[in-house]
Order: C-alpha cells, then sequence, then structure tokens
C-alpha cells in the first residue's frame, strides 16, 4: 500500500511539473531544459499511462500542441529550428500524436481533433507560405510540417466526419489546388517515371509533395467530393498516365526500393485508388485511366507484382499507420476498383498467381481490411468451383461471422472500426472509409456462392442475419441469396416470428428493394405462392418466348429484340423496372411461355430474382434456349447446373448478323413462326425479365364473328391501342361486337363509368377516352370493309 501510495504521488508530482513546464513554453525565449524535461516526461509514457495523463492534463497537452503550431506558424521565429532540443520535441510530439490516433480508442474523436488539428487557418496559410517561399530543397523546416501534415491525413482517413470542419475543407482546397494540380507536382512525377533513380531526387521538398499531399489528398476523398475543389476526371487525366508508368517500371524491382521510394508510391497508389472510388454507383472513375482491356491487364499485373513481394507482408500492421500495410490496403482497392467497373473477372480466374497472391494476403494480413477485400475479389471473379478449390473455403464464412456478430453486439455497431453496414453490403456508407468498401468486403459479395450458404446453414447463423434487419435492410438481400439453400429454408421456416415480418412487409413495405426481396425471400419459401397464388394459364400458352436477363445487358438484349422486330417476329418486350409483386409477375410471363431464352452472363448468376426465374422455368419443363452475354463468361455454379448439356448461342464470339441466325434456328426448332411486333409494358425487373412473344396465329378471316381472342389481341396491338389490349384480354371477334354495341347502346354517363371501374379493376389504369373512340371507329370501318368485300365476291 506504501508503494502504491508513493507511486501515485510520484505521478501527481509529475503531472503538475508537466502542467509548469508547459506553461513556461509561451515565454519569449524557451528554456532548453524546459525542453529537455518535457521530453524526459513524455519518454516514459506508455500507450496504458499515456491515456490516463492525457485524461488528467488534457488542456496542458492541447496548449502544448497549440504552441508547437504557433512556433510552425510563426515566419519571424524560425531561430528554433537552430536549437535541436526543440527540434527533438516537435518528433517527440509527433510520434505522441500518431500514438494517440491509432492506440487510444478511448479518448473521443472530438478531442483527438482538438488535438491534432491547428487552431485557425491563417496559422495553415502561414506554414504553406513558408514552404513555397522556400529556397532550400531539404529544408528542415519542411520536413518538420510535413510529418504533422502526415498525422492529419492519417486521422482524417480514420474518421470521415472531420468533412464538417472548416479547417479540413480549406486543408483540402488549398493542397489540391496549389500543389496536386501543380507544375511542381508534375516535375516530381517525371522524376519518379525513370528506370534508374538516385537518392538525391528525394528532397524534402520533392517526398513533401508526392507523399504527403497525395496522402493529405487521398484523406480528404475519403471524407467525400465535397470536400474536392475539382473532379477526380481532372485530377486523373493530369496524373494517371504518369502514375501508370512509376508503377509499371518500379513494380518488377520492389526489392531495391528505398524507404523514400516506397513512400512516394504507397501514397500515390492510395490516392489513385480514391480517385478510382470518387463514384461508386457508376463503379468510380476506371474508364478515365484504361482506355483498353490490355491496359487493365497490365496495370493488374503490375500491381500484383507489387504486393507478392513478401518481405512486405511482414511488416503489415493492424492498421495503416505505416507504408507497407497502407501500400497493400491501397493496391486492393483498385484491383476491386478495376474488377467492379471492368469486365476482366476472366483474366483473374485465368491466372493462377493472382489468386495465390490475394489469398496469402488474406491468411496473413492483421488488418482485417486487407483481408476482407482480398476475399471479395476472389468471391467476385472466381467460379464456383474456384472459390471451392480454395484451402480457406471452409474458413471464410467462419471470418464474416465472427467480425458480424462482435459487430452487431457492439454498442458502437463496429468491429475495429469497420461498421455492420461495410460488413454486411450497405449502400452510401460514408462512416468510415467510402461507399465503394461495403461493394468490395461485404458477404453480400461472397453469399452467392452456394458452397457458402451451405457453410451458413451448417454454422446456423441466419439468425444473426434476421435479427439484423430490424437495422440494416441489405440483411434481405443476403437472406434472399441464402435462401435458395434447402437447408437455410427449413431454419428460416422455423423462424415464425420473422416468417410473420416477412408477410407484413410484402404488404406495407414502401421501399421497392426490400419488398422485393422479401417477396424473393417468401418466393424461395413457397409461402408467396400460398399467400399471392397465380391464375392458373400455364395451359393458354398465350406466348411462344420468354427473354429472362441480367439489367446490366439491357444494350445487347436490345439488339436482338431490334433485330426480331426488324425481321417481323412479334415481340413482347419491356425493358423498365417491373414494380408490385415481382415474383408474380415472373411467375405468370413462365406460365404463358413455352421457351425462355436465357441470356447468360456473371450478372445473371449472381441475381437472386434471375436465379429464381430461371429455376422455375425449370420446374416448369419449359425448352430454355441460353444464349452467352458476356465475353470471357462461362457458365458455372447453378447456372450451368441448370443449362446442363444443352448449347448455347454466343453472341460474344460471332458477329452478331451470324448470332442471330444461329438464335432464329433455335427458335425454329422450338416451333416459333416470325410475324409482327407487340410492345407490352407489364413485365421487367431490376434483373429486367422480359417477354419476347413469337405467334403461330394463322391469317385473319374476314368476318369479325371468326376472330379468335389472340387475333383480336394482336389486332388491337397493331393498331396501337395499348390500353385497349390488355383490358380485353381473351375477347374474341363475337365478344367485341357486343362490347362495341354496348358502348353505342348504353346510356352514355352510366357505360363510362362502368367501363372506368372495370379498366382500374383490371388493369389498374384510368379510361383513355381516345383510345375508346378510335377503337369504335375501327371496329365500324372492319364491319364496313366486310361488307364490301362481301359484294366484291357476289359481284
Amino acid at each position: 500500500m506504501i508503494r502504491f501510495h508513493d507511486q501515485e504521488k510520484r505521478q501527481e508530482m509529475i503531472e503538475n511539473s508537466f502542467d509548469q513546464l508547459v506553461i513556461a513554453l509561451d515565454a519569449p525565449r524557451i528554456s532548453t531544459d524546459v525542453i529537455e524535461r518535457l521530453m524526459f516526461i513524455l519518454a516514459q509514457k506508455t500507450n496504458e499511462s499515456l491515456l490516463s495523463f492525457i485524461d488528467q492534463s488534457y488542456q496542458s497537452v492541447l496548449f502544448l500542441e497549440r504552441c508547437m503550431w504557433k512556433l510552425l506558424s510563426e515566419e519571424k521565429q524560425r531561430q528554433w529550428l537552430k536549437n535541436s532540443s526543440v527540434v527533438k520535441l516537435f518528433y517527440s510530439i509527433t510520434s505522441l500524436n500518431k500514438t494517440l490516433i491509432f492506440n487510444l480508442d478511448s479518448i473521443d474523436t472530438d478531442s483527438k481533433a482538438e488535438l491534432l488539428f491547428p487552431a485557425s487557418n491563417d496559422q495553415v496559410d502561414s506554414i504553406f507560405k513558408q514552404i513555397n517561399d522556400t529556397t532550400n530543397d531539404n529544408d528542415a523546416f519542411v520536413a518538420i510540417a510535413a510529418l504533422w501534415f502526415d498525422n492529419l491525413a492519417y486521422f482524417t482517413v480514420e474518421n470521415t466526419f472531420l468533412n464538417a470542419l472548416p479547417i479540413v475543407r480549406h486543408l483540402s482546397q488549398y493542397i489540391v489546388q496549389n500543389y496536386i494540380m501543380s507544375e511542381q507536382y508534375q516535375a516530381y512525377l517525371d522524376q519518379l517515371s525513370q528506370a534508374n533513380l538516385i537518392e538525391s531526387i528525394f528532397t524534402t521538398k520533392m517526398l513533401f509533395h508526392i507523399r504527403t499531399c497525395s496522402f493529405y489528398a487521398y484523406s480528404c476523398v475519403c471524407l467525400g467530393t465535397d470536400a474536392f475543389p475539382c473532379t477526380a476526371t481532372e485530377i486523373i487525366r493530369l496524373i494517371g498516365p504518369k502514375y501508370q508508368q512509376i508503377v509499371h517500371i518500379h513494380s518488377k524491382n520492389v526489392a531495391l526500393w528505398s524507404k523514400e521510394l516506397l513512400s512516394c508510391i504507397t501514397h500515390l497508389i492510395s490516392f489513385m485508388s480514391g480517385l478510382l472510388w470518387w463514384d461508386a454507383t457508376t463503379g468510380g472513375q476506371s474508364n478515365a485511366i484504361f482506355s483498353t482491356e490490355k491496359i487493365v491487364c497490365d496495370h493488374v499485373e503490375d500491381l500484383v507484382c507489387i504486393v507478392n513481394h513478401e518481405p512486405l507482408h511482414k511488416l503489415l500492421k493492424s492498421d495503416r499507420s505505416n507504408d507497407e500495410t497502407s501500400l497493400i490496403d491501397g493496391v486492393i482497392d483498385i484491383l476491386m476498383a478495376i474488377v467492379k467497373a471492368q469486365n476482366v473477372n476472366w483474366f483473374f480466374r485465368a491466372n493462377t498467381h493472382i489468386q495465390n497472391t490475394l489469398l496469402a494476403l488474406a491468411e496473413v494480413s492483421p488488418f482485417d481490411q486487407i483481408c476482407l477485400c482480398a476475399y471479395g475479389i476472389l468471391g467476385k471473379t472466381l467460379t464456383e468451383e474456384q472459390m471451392k478449390g480454395l484451402k480457406v473455403c471452409h474458413t471464410i464464412s467462419g471470418f464474416f461471422f465472427n467480425m458480424l456478430e462482435q459487430a452487431w453486439n457492439h454498442p458502437s455497431k463496429q468491429y475495429k472500426r469497420i461498421p455492420v453496414d461495410h460488413l454486411l453490403e450497405g449502400t452510401n456508407i460514408v462512416s468510415q472509409k467510402f461507399p465503394y468498401c461495403n461493394v468490395a468486403r461485404g458477404f453480400l459479395n461472397i453469399c452467392k456462392h452456394d458452397f457458402i450458404q451451405q457453410r451458413t446453414a451448417d454454422m446456423n447463423k441466419i439468425g444473426l442475419l434476421t435479427d439484423i434487419t430490424n437495422e440494416y435492410p441489405i440483411a434481405f438481400d443476403i437472406i434472399w441469396a441464402l435462401s435458395f439453400n434447402h437447408q437455410i429454408q427449413q431454419q428460416l421456416r422455423e423462424n415464425t416470428p420473422f416468417i410473420h415480418k416477412l408477410t407484413r412487409l410484402s404488404n406495407q413495405a414502401t421501399d421497392e428493394q426490400i419488398r422485393k426481396a422479401v417477396d424473393g425471400i417468401l418466393w424461395n419459401l413457397q409461402i408467396h405462392q400460398q399467400s399471392h397464388p397465380s391464375p392458373n394459364i400455364s395451359s393458354q400458352n398465350t406466348f411462344d418466348i420468354m427473354i429472362s436477363y441480367s439489367h446490366k445487358d439491357k444494350s445487347l438484349c436490345k439488339q436482338i429484340y431490334d433485330e426480331l422486330t426488324r425481321r417481323n417476329y412479334r415481340v413482347w418486350i419491356d425493358f423498365d423496372q417491373m414494380h408490385g409483386n415481382v415474383m408474380d409477375a415472373m411467375a405468370e410471363a413462365i406460365d404463358r411461355s413455352r421457351t425462355i431464352i436465357i441470356c447468360m452472363s456473371e450478372e445473371y448468376r449472381k441475381s437472386n430474382f434471375c436465379r429464381a426465374e430461371a429455376h422455375y422455368a425449370f420446374q416448369q419443363q419449359r425448352h430454355i434456349v441460353p444464349v452467352l452475354m458476356q465475353k470471357h463468361y462461362k457458365p458455372d455454379g447453378w447456372l450451368l447446373f441448370l443449362i446442363g448439356q444443352l448449347l448455347y448461342v454466343d453472341f460474344t464470339k460471332h458477329e452478331f448478323a451470324r448470332a442471330t441466325e444461329m438464335l432464329m434456328k433455335e427458335l425454329n426448332d422450338a416451333g416459333c413462326v416470325e410475324v409482327t411486333v407487340v410492345p407490352n409494358c407489364s413485365i421487367s425487373s431490376g434483373c429486367s425479365s422480359s417477354l419476347l412473344v413469337l405467334s403461330t396465329e394463322p391469317a385473319a378471316p374476314e368476318n369479325i364473328l371468326e376472330w379468335t381472342s389472340v387475333y383480336v389481341h394482336n389486332w388491337l396491338i397493331d393498331h396501337k391501342l395499348m390500353q385497349m389490349s390488355r383490358l380485353l384480354v381473351d375477347h374474341d371477334g363475337r365478344s367485341l361486337l357486343y362490347f362495341n354495341g354496348y358502348i353505342k347502346n348504353g346510356a352514355t354517363k352510366q357505360t363510362l363509368r362502368s367501363l372506368q371501374e372495370e379498366c382500374v379493376r383490371q388493369i389498374g389504369e384510368s379510361l383513355s377516352l381516345l383510345e375508346l373512340a378510335r377503337l369504335q371507329s375501327l371496329i365500324d370501318r372492319e364491319k364496313q370493309f366486310a361488307r364490301l368485300s362481301k359484294c366484291a365476291k357476289h359481284n
């Protein structure tokens, strides 16, 4: 007890001494003795003792930080650079601040920001002015200022809420406008583009531009594009070609890199990763730098060559606090940006050394973000069989669920600064890094693989996901993907409260994406059909062909549609997104079709809706005609199982005209005959399911009474009476004449009111008086033609 009391008293004396010493820093002349005693006190602090020290001496630590920023910003007081003790104090506080950023999580971020950032924009401007004015390329002042700005970048990357701080935006705008976009920055890039570098090029000014400014600019991309004074495209066009050249030239000799070259390339790559993910909703800015497939693949090779250097792996940390970790994290992010925006998944599948490098990083990295992204890339690019062949295939699910469970149970809903949204997939998340991180690293990215679904079932983790849906609706999409597994289906059926929740959301959810996922889950559980039975119309076979395709393949599907209509095929197609109960609409389309064209691509295979659609067509024993829509893609997983040994038409291998002829042969073999075009606006989806209908109806008889219901439907469409074609479904010629007579002979107001009510009830639309008037006119004309024809024959 006495010893403990003595230690406590000694600690109190140290803190009192520290407070007094800090005050002495504000004197006109700084005492060397004061500085050395301050450094001695700081040197005694471990990570554990530093936390309580800052907590108890917060105001004194803040005063110390402000004194150091004041020294940096005062142009006329640069004599301190000649005092080695003052210089050492700057380096000592730099080290303390880095510890504050990465190791002291118990200190709230607002307090950290107050300690780390300067008090005003004027101080920042003064420091930049001194950097700009110095003629000494190796000015010690620039080196010290760079370290302080580096710490601000480290902190900003980890805390994107800082976007709201005016000083952060001021720093961002100044650095981008005056350094990143400058001719001097370009000149330094030119120096780095040389194969044989001499160490003398790595001056403090050069390192400030390429390392510090690139690093801080990258951290501001993490804040969101509002903090930037220009667009990503402008910057990429300016530095992109030189960036590619630097990476290409130096990627083959990583073992010879100096510490300075490593730092420069690290932060160039990190900066480029942020620029490429500037707009996550469109897949980033990769098209601004990669103009051809060969350029993309060559750059992938260069990046993989860098991170394959094993000595880098041994220096990885559990955070981005060193260049080696930041380098590999940046490379992984760029690879995912490329995978998301470019059609090069085949390149990853075909190169085992890329797979092995990513796998090695996922296994050895203590930084979970790198592991998540490496698994994400593998899950997005590899086939089902390739994923199953990985030696870690049985541990990937456990890896995700371990982090997800800890994040879900933590008050902050995070695991080591990784939020639940990030682990699941999420959208528009800016709380940690970029919105894209979720796409790159989330469980949604790998849960489409059947073996992941089975492993999830074996671990019995579906209950965790159902709980998470209360706060994170993206979990519904994950559960939809998992619910194709029979074991998971049973686990879901046994969760009565969740089934009740799904049923309620199916009727009440206002978010279309949530309702679509909910309906998809219920459909897989065979509950949806029971709750919302479709009419039994499969025997009618109203349509000959249905086209099932991913919405991302819409462009090529439109070309096929145009060609079919040019050939006078009767086509029923709609490229808009489906609303309402998409599963029932899909089932109805298939029930009314004899043949299903499946447009195969990676996006089709990954789409929950397309999988449900294809499976239902298979179960209903429809004729399936596969067509390949994506270059380099080979069917895998459930899609390969479904098409079996069927031959498919390859629209990527053959010229469009030749591929179309091959498709026509397949359709003709299925009994489809060319006629005319019928557009319809009722069936499609986000993974759009559209109808192509090829009718075999014979030529029309002259007497309307002999018209069949199919001919009436086609006649209405041919005369652009779209609403009437939907309202008068299954009406033959005799019914059409009765309908016309009822309109002409009935009480006008009552008739129109009845028609209006029927139109709303049947098709959910208001009655079009223009179409109704045109219908009456056309029927009268047809009756007149019939009379004239009869007279002509009689004569």
